[in-house]
């Protein structure tokens, strides 16, 4: 703890290195970070006096990166409207529905094939059907398709993957931690978890004008003082009614959407958002111990290869009920392909429970993987739509008019 500063700052130094390098080379930085998280850490060596184990100051780290996943969230809440959010709500519930179920289906065909126990396959089907808030969140932004037709829909499902999150927990909480499937328990957790999100919903359409009043500060010292106090408090206390912190951060940037102070608190945020939200993708590096990979490589391909199909065809599903193009229905598949922390947190339970310890190493690489692919098809979900279109013929190409000249 006496070297805590020079600890975090070696570790920023390395984040600001990487940022660094992607942005030459034009490539998304989550990667880039989450490598590099993996080469220091814990069995890193000591060169002189710079410590690149991190022992010390790990948990400050991985707090901070706590904080990124909630100011990335915030912000990607406060980029969309409730009213158009309601408006779709059909389209969320039966696009939702198909990606959860089609992923968790083959979460448990693949964790039967691979022969895992029952206990060990249905962890498998819960961590293949949740996809990363974080990363999904910030692929979105610096991409720059938060206004995309899609993008409703794509948060939508991610709101959804959130109320599977915490009845898939609680349900198997109770059986493999409690010894306890009672029914009632479990639709309690789930009425309050939706609950609360519908609480949002309402403040949302209901208190803007309550809210402009309130908010109305000059001061941008005191503003943001004012926002960020909320946005911690509601984020804690989601936790307290099995709400991910993450959501309720979420929600948060929905009900400030629609107060007419969105833009001043987008313009106030975007720092913090882009600083926090390196280091969380560090952090989460910092956790995986490469020599504990090698064991679950196979498995771990295997499951990736799964989920990159069933998520393309769940999304072009999705997007194709929901009334959207071919080409916009790709685009959502793609681009929450993405796992990380709640497929983390579904291992973890697993883990806990004394399941096969394996577990460990395949969540860490098949996280790994889809973490670097994910961001990467999205960013060439065109090209990539444009290859298979060549092959399925879903939309013709537009003809070329001929340009008629003078005395022809």
């Amino acid at each position: 703890m006496d070297h805590l500063v020079f600890e975090v700052g070696t570790a920023l130094m390395i984040v600001a290195i990487g940022s660094i390098i992607a942005n030459k080379l034009k490539f998304s930085i989550i990667p880039f970070l989450i490598i590099l998280g993996m080469m220091v850490g814990p069995h890193a060596p000591e060169i002189g006096i710079i410590d690149l184990t991190f022992i010390g100051s790990n948990d400050f780290i991985q707090f901070m990166g706590r904080i990124g996943v909630l100011f990335l969230l915030f912000y990607l809440g406060l980029e969309f409207s409730v009213g158009k959010l309601m408006k779709s709500g059909r389209n969320i519930v039966v696009g939702g529905s198909i990606y959860v179920a089609m992923n968790f289906a083959l979460g448990l065909l693949y964790g039967f094939v691979a022969g895992m126990p029952w206990m060990e396959t249905l962890i498998i089907a819960g961590l293949l059907s949740v996809s990363s808030s974080a990363i999904v969140a910030k692929v979105l932004v610096d991409l720059k398709r938060t206004a995309n037709p899609e993008t409703e829909l794509i948060l939508g499902i991610i709101l959804f993957d959130d109320i599977f999150l915490a009845l898939f927990l609680t349900t198997m909480s109770g059986i493999l931690l409690a010894g306890s499937t009672s029914a009632l328990g479990i639709i309690t957790s789930v009425l309050i978890s939706v609950g609360y999100m519908l609480l949002f919903f309402i403040i949302a359409r209901k208190g803007a004008p309550l809210l402009n009043k309130w908010l109305n500060i000059k001061s941008d010292e005191i503003f943001i003082i004012v926002i960020f106090a909320i946005l911690f408090f509601v984020s804690g206390f989601s936790e307290t009614l099995h709400v991910a912190e993450a959501i309720g951060a979420l929600l948060l940037g929905l009900v400030f959407s629609e107060t007419k102070h969105r833009d001043r608190i987008e313009h106030l945020v975007v720092p913090f958002r882009n600083f926090f939200g390196a280091i969380f993708f560090f952090s989460f590096g910092l956790s995986i111990d490469p020599s504990t990979l090698t064991n679950a490589i196979w498995l771990a391909l295997g499951a990736a290869i799964i989920t990159i199909v069933g998520n393309f065809v769940a999304g072009m599903i999705s997007g194709r009920k929901a009334g959207l193009s071919h080409k916009a229905s790709s685009s959502i598949g793609l681009t929450i392909m993405a796992r990380g922390e709640f497929s983390i947190i579904v291992a973890d339970l697993g883990v806990t429970a004394g399941l096969n310890p394996i577990l460990t190493p395949f969540t860490a690489l098949y996280v790994l993987i889809l973490a670097i692919i994910g961001p990467l098809m999205t960013k060439e979900s065109k090209n990539i739509y444009g290859g298979l279109n060549k092959i399925f013929k879903w939309s013709k190409a537009p003809e070329k008019k001929k340009i008629e000249l003078p005395g022809e």
